[in-house]
């Protein structure tokens, strides 16, 4: 008779089904850590939607949010880099409006 292993936590096994299937870009990666990196505020109004040659383009609700984020770019640039997996490089972050991202 085998035993019965006892059920594993749902989020366990949601967590370890997204990691299996999630695209192994430098885009995706910028993605699954941009709320933590940017913040709650920031993240819902920009989102990164683009990757060339580590420049991710950032869709901003507003103009005035891609100006605001941009004068942020470095600070914001350095909390992402530290946020980032090894082997993922960021040297660029390009803000611009782009109000159907959301």
């Amino acid at each position: 008779m085998t035993r019965r292993r006892a059920p594993r936590p749902l989020e366990s096994a949601i967590q370890s089904t997204l990691e299996s299937v999630r695209p192994r870009t430098p885009l995706a990666a910028v993605q699954a850590v941009w709320d933590e990196a940017a913040g709650a505020a920031i993240a819902a109004e920009a989102v990164p939607v683009g990757e060339k040659e580590g420049t991710v383009t950032v869709a901003c609700r507003s103009a005035t949010w891609a100006e605001q984020l941009d004068l942020l770019q470095s600070e914001l640039l350095e909390r992402l880099k530290s946020a980032l997996p090894e082997g993922i490089e960021v040297s660029r972050l390009r803000f611009r409006v782009e109000t159907d991202a959301f």
